[in-house]
């Protein structure tokens, strides 16, 4: 299986707030936004593993602007790191001002999603190597947070979990 880059895995979605999607002080409802996460977050991981592909966690969501009624937002995705079978995707959220067209970071968003056959049964996925710095550190910190993940659910020892043992070293 060949290597792939978080590039290749890019999936970019834009959308309108419409009055429907709006709580009643007219911003984005936030599962809404998590709705959209997850379609283009699949879409990143399914070009990443060209399988098909399940949601597994949603690991971390930061509301930390509102959108507004009437915004354009959009939603970048790209795999951060796979492992066996799953793909932590990261996404960046960008809010568009509606007089200045300025982009401004809204949300932030880490979801992992599993590859699996026609029978819903796990399959490998291609190995993920960054290449911009920033693509690095995601890459880097995934793996802590995977970790990290296994500890909390009971999967693995705390004295096992290297990446986080180095952090207090």
């Amino acid at each position: 299986m060949q290597p792939k880059t978080a590039f290749q895995s890019k999936t970019v979605v834009t959308d309108l707030v419409l009055p429907s999607e709006t709580n009643p002080i007219n911003n984005l409802f936030g599962g809404e936004l998590l709705a959209r996460m997850d379609r283009a977050a699949s879409i990143a991981a399914r070009r990443h593993s060209r399988r098909i592909v399940v949601t597994a966690s949603v690991n971390h969501v930061a509301f930390n602007r509102s959108v507004p009624l009437g915004s354009v937002v959009t939603i970048e995705a790209k795999v951060s790191r796979a492992f066996t079978t799953s793909m932590e995707v990261y996404m960046d959220v960008w809010v568009e001002d509606r007089e200045s067209g300025e982009c401004l970071k809204a949300n932030e968003a880490i979801y992992t999603f599993v590859a699996v056959d026609e029978t819903g049964r796990p399959v490998k996925v291609p190995e993920l190597v960054p290449e911009t710095k920033l693509e690095k550190d995601r890459f880097e910190a995934a793996l802590r947070r995977k970790q990290l993940s296994l500890v909390l659910a009971g999967k693995m020892k705390p004295a096992e979990a290297t990446e986080l043992k180095a952090l207090f070293e």
